[in-house]
């Protein structure tokens, strides 16, 4: 979709929420639009609503709320919203790697690699070497 059919989007679902303040659904369409804007800081009551209403599409709406605010620089948030998100839905791996990349935004790098290795691993993506990187995700500064 482009820009001007988002920013269309956009003003149909801000006139239809006036009406609707507590649809969950719209709330979500309005986070997930102004994203799609790079209107980072407005999705961010939206996401918030969102989950306080109860949106049928709570996995996405937790990825993007925690990637929302990783992206405008509240890390800690952004991993405090991954670590709700992932006791909903235990193990997502679009979550974790987005977590990943907040802990990076900590400097919290080994823990960051630790956890992009164990999304690898259990998701069997290393052609073979999952009992390998498993190990290395809990010991990466050891060498021999």
């Amino acid at each position: 979709m482009s820009d001007e059919e988002l920013r269309i989007k956009l003003e149909k679902l801000l006139a239809q929420v006036a009406d609707n303040p507590d649809d969950p659904e719209l709330n979500r369409e309005i986070a997930y639009t102004h994203d799609g804007l790079g209107l980072e800081h407005d999705a961010v009551p939206y996401y918030e609503k969102t989950l306080e209403l109860g949106a049928s599409d709570r996995q996405g709406t937790w990825t993007g709320y925690g990637s929302t605010l990783r992206v405008i620089g509240r890390f800690e948030d952004a991993v405090k919203a991954f670590d709700k998100g992932l006791e909903e839905f235990p193990g997502d791996p679009a979550m974790r790697a987005f977590r990943a990349m907040a802990l990076y935004n900590l400097d919290r790098s080994r823990e960051a690699v630790a956890e992009l290795l164990r999304v690898l691993v259990d998701n069997k993506q290393l052609g073979g070497y999952e009992r390998a990187a498993a190990y290395y995700a809990e010991n990466l500064d050891e060498t021999i």
